[in-house]
């Protein structure tokens, strides 16, 4: 690999949850329980205007991730599927994203719900959830299409 094609990521903050790993809910999805979105000092100006958002979209770095397998069964199959058509945290590049509903804003803690990440998790980015760019019509879920009933 080049020099110049090594990536360098620099955390805009940490994520402070209740679980810790092995413990995170599947995707958070309708979890009751806060977590607190840290973003540090340097980076909370870029929080104006957050509030008049309900959910945003964390990407943060999946720390405790270690090794992978491109074949991986899921909670959902006992079949093995390949590694990127599931949501498995262990990956070549161990990216995570969720969507979580905004809470409140106390300076530059976000308070969120439906997050599915550990204590501790390296904050990459922000961006907000809007609907009519985010959401999807004709959707299609591959083998998951097999276990919804």
């Amino acid at each position: 690999m080049e020099k110049q094609d090594i990536l360098k990521l620099k955390p805009i903050g940490v994520i402070h949850s209740p679980y810790h790993a092995g413990q995170t809910p599947y995707q958070g999805c309708g979890r009751e329980e806060i977590g607190e979105v840290e973003v540090f000092e340097q980076f909370a100006e870029g929080l104006t205007d957050i509030e008049g958002f309900s959910h945003i979209v964390l990407i943060y770095w999946l720390h405790k991730s270690k090794g992978y397998s491109l074949m991986v069964r899921t909670p959902w199959d006992t079949k093995p599927h390949g590694l990127f058509t599931t949501r498995s945290p262990n990956r070549p590049c161990p990216l995570g994203l969720s969507v979580v509903r905004l809470v409140a804003r106390e300076k530059n803690i976000l308070k969120v719900k439906d997050l599915d990440a550990i204590d501790g998790t390296p904050l990459l980015d922000i961006k907000p959830y809007v609907p009519t760019i985010d959401k999807k019509s004709d959707i299609k879920i591959g083998w998951l299409e097999k276990k919804r009933g």
